[in-house]
């Protein structure tokens, strides 16, 4: 299967922009981090949400019922609100919404199984970081190898990152963009309960606030699909 789309010029090609888009993401978010930029980070996966159902409607030509336009609404205020605060404008935050979220509506087009898709991004970007390790080794600045607690992190990471990556392609050709891209708000509100609870970072209103706006717009988002669902006819049987 990997062969065939080796072989498939366009379906490659593809395949290339998304493993650079992850490589943006993943860099981006990395960057965040390690700057002190947090806040930016979570904002972006705030809006990535919000990012993905506006391609699905843009591209994909997926329709919201009244009441998901209202969620829709609802977490576009809190991520507003939430986005108020940081006094100038929000790159990387912007960065990894649009990045990530392109890179959700190519890998449900393209016509290449998650594991397989995920197996040529990875080989694709596998040369550039063997080289940028490398540079960095020759230089004295490598983190990985350099001892074996931090190269079992590094490698435990990628597990950790690559298992949910690759559960996501999956969902991507089962589900409505739209759909995941509600889904998506999981993510940043588990990432502020860590904060919270394991790292005891502040929680203010105006995460209370933005929490109470987004949560809202998920209930009546996913209300509105289970009551779809109820209404649903199922088709007859034609034998």
């Amino acid at each position: 299967e990997m062969h065939a789309v080796l072989r498939n010029g366009k379906r490659l090609a593809v395949l290339v922009l998304t493993a650079s888009l992850l490589s943006v993401n993943w860099g981006l978010f990395i960057y965040g981090v390690v700057s002190g930029q947090v806040v930016q980070t979570s904002l972006g996966y705030f809006l990535n949400p919000l990012v993905s159902i506006l391609m699905a409607f843009l591209f994909l030509k997926e329709r919201l019922s009244s009441m998901q336009t209202v969620a829709v609404v609802l977490a576009a205020c809190g991520v507003l609100h939430f986005g108020w605060y940081l006094g100038s404008l929000p790159w990387i935050a912007l960065g990894l919404a649009f990045s990530f979220a392109l890179y959700g509506l190519l890998r449900k087009i393209v016509a290449v199984t998650p594991l397989i898709g995920l197996l040529i991004e990875t080989l694709v970007m596998a040369p550039a970081a063997l080289a940028l390790i490398w540079s960095l080794s020759s230089e004295g600045r490598a983190e990985f190898g350099s001892s074996t607690r931090l190269t079992i992190l590094f490698l435990g990471a990628g597990v950790v990152t690559t298992l949910p990556l690759l559960w996501f392609n999956s969902a991507a050709k089962l589900l409505r963009l739209s759909t995941m891209g509600f889904l998506q708000y999981l993510a940043p509100t588990l990432q502020l309960l860590v904060g919270v609870i394991v790292f005891e970072e502040p929680f203010t209103n105006r995460e209370a606030i933005s929490f109470a706006l987004i949560w809202t717009a998920i209930g009546i988002y996913l209300y509105s699909l289970l009551r779809s669902r109820k209404y649903t006819v199922p088709m007859p049987d034609p034998d």
